[in-house]
């Protein structure tokens, strides 16, 4: 029988999850300035393939079914379901898919808000509540204690996981678990055979001591998208300089150096109380034949564009404006959980 391997973001989808903002969510005081954001991410994937949209109870659920109805998402592709959430942030509390011998099989690992930091009672309990609804089409469901998030994490689909030290080593998630224990744990439930560990890089306002997909991104087996800093004055030239001379160091799986696509540096972002913002294009979501891209109205906005249409050549380009969604220090990919063929009706 053949090892469960994890599956990569660019292979074939069935759909994406989506947490909807809600008045007992963080978002309570701005929800006119996300809400159309998520109408935006929602109907662009919902021109690709389903979207599963978790929303907080049935009054939510007609709410948001209103809005997409009225914003000219293909509804056709579009499930709401009431299932009450802390948070937006479905990458992180979603279930991870592994290859089956007939269907995916999906994982759903222990979600601490990362960390501790916040209150995800709720947010641990989502994958269960979909799976019990009979959302994920007969694919088993399995729970781990193991505390990891989707965020974190990056797979090549060949056995390779791209991921930081800071995040999965440092941070506390799993105490009393050094690099070798947590390796053999991603080798028995994720199909890892080796892990390129990222020691470097950090974005300022990132609350999730450092997630991969702010940083660098497989775009296929062998190429990577990453963020790069050429600004020696911004406070992440260091991190992100050592970085980049660590990927030129990383050698795929066929034993030949990747292909490295390097992403511009944004402007600084602030928030409201002067604390700067995590953006990062490196934060795009890859769907079936298209890559919904974050912009921010930024001189650097075309050249990302540019670059990501390098690594998806044969892909759509979408590019969304996710200012907003800075202001609760994440980003499009973060706000978005992609499921694989067989998954979703």
């Amino acid at each position: 029988m053949p090892t469960p391997r994890l599956i990569p973001e660019f292979a074939p989808q069935s759909g994406v999850m989506i947490t909807w903002p809600h008045a007992d969510s963080d978002w309570r005081d701005s929800l006119d300035d996300i809400e159309p954001v998520y109408l935006e991410i929602t109907s662009a994937i919902s021109r690709h393939e389903c979207v599963l949209v978790i929303c907080y109870d049935n009054k939510h659920v007609r709410h948001v079914y209103n809005l997409l109805e009225q914003g000219g998402a293909t509804i056709r592709a579009i499930r709401c379901i009431a299932v009450p959430t802390n948070d937006t942030w479905i990458r992180d509390y979603g279930p991870l898919s592994v290859s089956g011998n007939s269907m995916p099989q999906l994982l759903d690992f222990t979600f601490d808000g990362w960390g501790g930091k916040h209150e995800a009672t709720w947010d641990n309990q989502t994958s269960r509540a979909l799976y019990d609804a009979g959302m994920f089409n007969g694919s088993k469901l399995t729970r781990q204690s193991l505390v990891l998030e989707g965020g974190s994490i990056e797979t090549d689909g060949f056995g390779t996981l791209l991921t930081t030290t800071r995040c999965l080593l440092q941070s506390g998630r799993n105490p009393g678990m050094d690099k070798d224990a947590l390796e053999a744990c991603l080798h028995d439930y994720l199909g890892i055979e080796r892990t390129l560990w990222l020691d470097h890089g950090l974005l300022r306002g990132d609350d999730t001591d450092g997630h991969v997909d702010m940083l660098a991104r497989f775009c296929a087996p062998a190429v990577i998208a990453y963020l790069q800093c050429t600004n020696t004055d911004d406070e992440h030239y260091d991190a992100l300089a050592a970085m980049e001379l660590q990927l030129h160091d990383f050698i795929s799986h066929d034993g030949n150096p990747y292909a490295l696509h390097p992403l511009p540096m944004p402007q600084p972002v602030y928030s409201d109380n002067g604390e700067r913002l995590p953006a990062s294009y490196a934060n795009f979501l890859i769907i079936n034949h298209a890559v919904l891209v974050p912009v921010y109205n930024d001189p650097a906005d075309k050249q990302a564009l540019s670059v990501i249409q390098g690594c998806f050549p044969d892909c759509e380009i979408l590019a969304l404006n996710c200012l907003p969604l800075l202001q609760q220090y994440g980003g499009l990919h973060c706000a978005t959980m992609q499921l694989p063929a067989g998954v979703l009706l």
